[in-house]
């Protein structure tokens, strides 16, 4: 990216944040008790300074090597947004609430105990985010019943949007994987957004995946697109993983297999590898059951001709943070969960086994999906 076009993105983010922060204090900070005032413009500029520092840094990556660092600049983001939620819920009920005749003098105590509910509610609200979004993953177990397949019982362990960068390291991988292999699962795979980074920037936080004990597969996610897919895939492929390009396999033995198809991620197609769904395809036997990974969960619309008995998506990160998964519900079709998109076709949804942006999450907790698949 040249510097005029940083310097342009760095300028457009800032004036949303900032004219975020400002709508925060404005309509919340500085409509709460006269006390408060200068605790919530303090706070607000403490936050906009943090967001200036981390913009900046991650344009021109002057400051130095630190996880803390990095957590708490990045976590300013995510306060901005949540703060917002907070500040147009209180701006709207504030609203109404005037529209209601009662005397000045119990309007003033009813505001008073409204006040005190809210700060406790926010207090909570940014608690949850971080409490959530330093938690390790859970494992969530999701039984998949599949007609004609060939095994009853059989395991795939799904991983996705991991986003192995400045605060995902090597420690977390390590973790994630130990936990992976104590599963014991016929299949991992990973579908998407596993870099944040270009690949020699965290070769050693990749290398714990060369230790997984199942037969791993990996498809692209947009974020592989931003930091030199072909170099990731390079890397993947040096730790056992193997890629699926717009490419299939056959998984099986000789009592039975099924079709494995992976698409590469629509943003492909802005730097020249669209998902090809004729090229997945080639020599797909649609007498057997098929497994379809796609980083996007509206993929599942590129293969509504095809046999796509199950489809293993991510993306959406289960909307990392309530309520924003209103607003990803408005580009995708499925947020979270397993669906049955139409009578032969189910997808499944995960909310991701790490987090993008801020290390943040409400009522969307990071997940080990475990998936066993049986004959339905």
């Amino acid at each position: 990216m040249s510097i005029e076009r940083q310097l342009f993105f760095i300028f457009i983010f800032l004036s949303v944040l900032a004219l975020t922060n400002y709508y925060v204090q404005r309509r919340f900070f500085a409509q709460l008790s006269p006390r408060l005032h200068k605790t919530g413009i303090f706070l607000m500029l403490i936050i906009m300074t943090g967001e200036i520092i981390l913009i900046v840094d991650m344009a021109f990556n002057f400051l130095p090597e630190s996880l803390t660092l990095f957590m708490t600049m990045s976590a300013f983001i995510g306060f901005t947004f949540m703060l917002f939620v907070v500040a147009l819920i209180y701006d709207l009920t504030i609203s109404v609430s005037r529209q209601v005749p009662f005397d000045q003098e119990r309007r003033r105590t009813i505001k008073v105990i409204f006040d005190t509910a809210v700060l406790f509610g926010a207090t909570s609200y940014l608690w949850r985010g971080i409490s959530q979004g330093t938690k390790l993953p859970e494992v969530n177990d999701v039984v998949v019943r599949i007609k004609d397949f060939p095994f009853s019982g059989f395991t795939i362990v799904q991983l996705t949007d991991i986003h192995i960068g400045r605060t995902i390291k090597h420690d977390f991988m390590k973790n994630i994987v130990a936990r992976v292999n104590k599963l014991q699962p016929d299949m991992v795979v990973i579908t998407g957004d596993l870099c944040d980074l270009p690949p020699e920037k965290i070769s050693r936080d990749l290398e714990p995946l060369k230790t997984l004990k199942a037969p791993a597969y990996f498809v692209t996610g947009n974020h592989e697109y931003f930091h030199g897919v072909e170099a990731i895939l390079t890397k993947l492929e040096s730790l056992g993983i193997k890629p699926l390009t717009n490419k299939s396999t056959l998984f099986g033995n000789k009592e039975g297999s099924f079709n494995l198809v992976g698409l590469n991620d629509l943003a492909g197609e802005r730097f020249g590898a669209p998902p090809d769904v004729e090229a997945a395809y080639s020599g797909v036997d649609s007498s057997k059951a098929t497994i379809v990974l796609s980083h996007q969960p509206k993929s599942i619309s590129l293969v509504k001709e095809r046999r796509c008995d199950l489809m293993l998506s991510g993306h959406t990160h289960g909307g990392q943070i309530f309520p924003f998964g209103l607003l990803v519900m408005l580009d995708q079709p499925y947020l979270v969960g397993l669906h049955q998109h139409s009578p032969d076709q189910q997808i499944f949804v995960s909310r991701g086994t790490g987090y993008w942006g801020p290390p943040l999450r409400v009522l969307a907790p990071s997940e080990i999906s475990r998936i066993v698949i049986t004959q339905a």
